[in-house]
């Protein structure tokens, strides 16, 4: 859907559940004797653009409407569907949510049907709610426009009449006073191939924050009723005395009303069309997701005419603190976040959605997928300043967390303002595992960001030259540039695929003289640099209108390989503070090495081959919980063999150890030179891929870790040089970022030292980000405290 950031006015679009619902079978056969207690299911044809009798399929299971994935799925699939849909059979079948995606659940997948079968509950699947798909993969069907013959409309709950597809939020304000995102406007339904209205009798808060739901905010604010009831008047006024040029008819009129007429010029009441409404008495819970989920009445016959003592439906919404408009919004805002539960997101490509992990105890951990809905994934996604959730996702779709799995059966009913306001049950490690954890994708704001950049040369749409379009904030034409490649890697690439809405990025390209070159080759942009989590490379540091790039052209403009999955490394924290310890090991045992740089500075002044180095020795055990393997970003041509160990690294620098005081001065370092990647170990069902020996392929599969002994060379920090004291050891996975991952912010370990010049005390290990701000003062205080208790 594609939207004009310099229109009058902006749409934002969520698709639309159509309305027409059919029973099971249209013909039904007695119920088995192992049947006979289970509910017959639903179906309906949903989405848009469609016909009447073709769509997104949708079922109604378990009081809960939901789609069907397009994985496996056949033309049998789709007769089997159609004739529960009262036709005769199917033409065809439509995939990767042709008429939109959907909301709710995703039912089933894998679906394999004969395509005799009398209804879907008959073939063959992965079972009800078993799916890892996305909305993006939502199954259609076009069937035959015939009915079967005996088909009772009975069964129809809405006729085509009632067809909604399409909501929007229209802003009556233009000229400089728009921005986005639009907060506050009109709501208008796709009707046709116009919009219609919304008749506002009866209208209350509770369907408002419906509708702010939909369009990303957490919740609604009261409407100036009173400013609008002006404009619906001056719009009248203007429509009997206005001239078809656009000029007023007559300058005698009172002075005051002359006023008003100017005043609202730039506010111009629905444009002076005329008003055509469409449905009415709307009424919502305010927990439903979309307005389709609440209960309304349409319109028959001339609805120009109707709602004549009544206004267009209007809403006011509160946006989150990452899109507030205003600083004191943003401060307010921020503050009320801060008094409450900490609840964050892991994990997800975009903004609004990832893998849910709750604060407990000081320390973050996940909630269990087990009866995880969308009334749950809402309170999450308004409580972290995003509107309702589009899907609650289960088995952790956006990728396992470690550490604690805090809750389980979270059962929200929607109204609450914390998650931790919802009844749960605590958990214990036989109740789930991480493969289950819960995430969520919430609605967010329409901001236009993906309209200012694209890619051009690419092979695919997932990668290509950057660039990016100046000059269309102040309503301009956009003019259309590159960005200089200089100082681009992959955090300012994850910024530009997010922008892009591509998911990850694979690649950050400084060069990209092999790709077809566009029209386009000025340089517009330099000196960008990201921290990796702005939603668009215009939030990031650059030089702005005063461009600075050695090298110009085409060949030297950044480019970006996108991922719609990535990996995310985790060191196995407990390992290696069970298996530290201290070695003073000879020189002459040393050689190799000294070679590949693995001792302090000072090794090289020792007086070799006598004489020895202490080493603190550890085991390293990286996880791939992430959703794509980690491969490392140079190709087998730049890896380097290392004689001495007899194997090819193929990262220059894969992780850094280091040893640090209190306060973060850096005393020992033992980053290893590279790494060679591969899978020690997996978890059960996975299978191996990557292995070192005989120039084998090299990464970390998801699912499986690389194990570097503590017996390893090079496994170890040179702690030759150290003065006995209080430390921190860190250990910093992937520090240059030099492959992509989802997550960085847990790429480091800490671990509180007690060293005493002969032994060394290492404990309260963990990764960087596991606890709560509070804690981790405390952890940085703590060696201060442990030396009192062990002097």
């Amino acid at each position: 859907m594609g939207r004009c950031g310099t229109r009058a006015w902006q749409e934002l679009l969520v698709l639309l559940g159509g309305l027409w619902m059919w029973g099971s079978g249209a013909q039904p056969t007695p119920p088995s004797p192992t049947s006979s207690s289970v509910p017959p299911l639903k179906f309906r044809l949903a989405g848009y653009p469609r016909k009447h009798n073709e769509g997104r399929i949708e079922v109604f299971y378990n009081e809960e409407w939901g789609t069907i994935c397009d994985d496996d799925f056949t033309l049998s699939n789709a007769q089997v569907l159609c004739r529960q849909l009262g036709f005769v059979g199917a033409t065809g079948w439509a995939h990767s949510a042709k008429y939109g995606k959907g909301v709710g659940r995703i039912w089933l997948d894998n679906v394999n049907c004969a395509g005799n079968e009398k209804s879907i509950r008959d073939c063959k699947h992965r079972g009800w709610g078993n799916s890892d798909c996305s909305h993006e993969e939502d199954a259609g069907v076009i069937c035959k426009d015939e009915r079967i013959p005996g088909f009772k409309d009975s069964n129809v709950i809405e006729t085509e009449q009632s067809h909604v597809e399409e909501v929007r939020l229209r802003a009556v304000v233009s000229g400089a006073q728009r921005r986005l995102p639009v907060t506050e406007g009109i709501v208008e339904v796709r009707y046709k191939d116009g919009w219609a209205q919304i008749c506002d009798e009866g209208w209350d808060s509770k369907n408002s924050r419906v509708i702010c739901g939909m369009m990303g905010f957490p919740t609604e604010k009261k409407v100036n009723r009173n400013f609008y009831k002006r404009l619906k008047r001056a719009a009248r006024t203007r429509g009997r005395s206005m001239r078809p040029g656009g000029r007023l008819a007559s300058k005698s009129q009172p002075k005051q009303k002359r006023r008003e007429d100017v005043g609202s010029r730039k506010r111009l009441f629905a444009e002076r069309q005329q008003l055509n409404y469409r449905l009415h008495s709307v009424s919502c819970t305010g927990t439903e997701v979309h307005i389709s989920m609440c209960t309304f009445q349409f319109y028959r016959g001339n609805s120009s005419a109707a709602c004549s003592t009544g206004m267009p439906a209007v809403v006011s919404c509160l946006p989150g603190p990452l899109f507030a408009t205003s600083s004191t919004q943003k401060k307010k805002q921020r503050q009320q976040q801060q008094s409450q539960p900490r609840i964050r997101l892991k994990g997800g490509a975009k903004a609004g959605e990832g893998r849910v992990e709750v604060l407990k105890n000081n320390e973050w951990g996940t909630i269990c997928d087990d009866r995880w809905n969308l009334l749950s994934a809402s309170v999450v996604c308004r409580e972290l300043g995003f509107g309702s959730a589009k899907e609650a996702l289960t088995g952790a779709r956006m990728g396992q967390g470690m550490g604690p799995i805090h809750l389980n059966e979270v059962q929200c009913l929607g109204t609450e303002k914390s998650l931790w306001s919802c009844p749960f049950k605590n958990i214990t490690q036989e109740d789930c595992k991480h493969t289950e954890d819960a995430a969520v994708r919430c609605n967010i704001p329409y901001m236009g960001y993906e309209n200012l950049i694209r890619l051009s040369g690419g092979r695919s749409r997932f990668e290509g030259r950057v660039e990016v379009a100046v000059g269309a904030a102040e309503g301009d034409e956009p003019r259309w540039g590159l960005v200089c490649g200089e100082g681009w890697g992959t955090l300012e690439a994850m910024v530009a695929c997010r922008q892009l809405g591509l998911g990850f990025a694979n690649h950050g390209l400084q060069e990209t003289w092999y790709w077809d070159a566009s029209n386009v080759t000025e340089m517009v942009l330099s000196g960008v640099k990201c921290a990796g989590h702005e939603l668009s490379l215009s939030h990031c540091q650059h030089h702005g209108s005063s461009l600075n790039c050695r090298n110009t052209g085409t060949r030297f403009a950044a480019g970006v390989i996108c991922s719609e999955t990535a990996s995310d490394l985790l060191l196995h924290a407990p390992l290696v503070q069970e298996t530290a310890y201290i070695e003073d090991r000879p020189l002459h045992m040393l050689y190799c090495a000294a070679e590949e740089n693995c001792l302090s500075s000072s090794a090289r002044h020792a007086n070799w081959p006598y004489g020895h180095r202490r080493l603190l020795r550890f085991s390293s055990q990286i996880h791939n919980n992430g959703r794509a393997d980690f491969r490392p970003k140079a190709g087998r041509h730049s890896w380097v063999w290392h004689e001495c160990h007899r194997h090819y690294h193929s990262m220059d620098i894969f992780t850094h150890y280091d040893i640090l005081t209190p306060n973060g001065t850096k005393v020992a370092e033992g980053h290893k030179a590279s790494f060679c990647l591969e899978d020690t170990e997996c978890e059960e069902d996975v299978a191996k891929r990557y292995e070192c020996a005989n120039f084998g392929e090299q990464g970390i599969t998801v699912g499986c870790w690389d194990l570097y002994r503590h017996d390893i060379d090079c496994q170890w920090i040179d702690i030759t040089d150290v003065k006995p004291g209080n430390y921190i050891l860190q250990v910093v996975i992937n520090p240059n970022f030099e492959v992509a991952e989802s997550d960085f912010t847990n790429n480091a370990m800490k671990c509180n030292c007690k060293y005493d010049g002969h032994r060394i005390w290492v404990h309260s290990c963990h990764i960087g980000d596991a606890l709560s701000e509070e804690a981790s003062k405390r952890f940085e205080q703590y060696p201060g405290q442990l030396n009192n208790q062990i002097s």
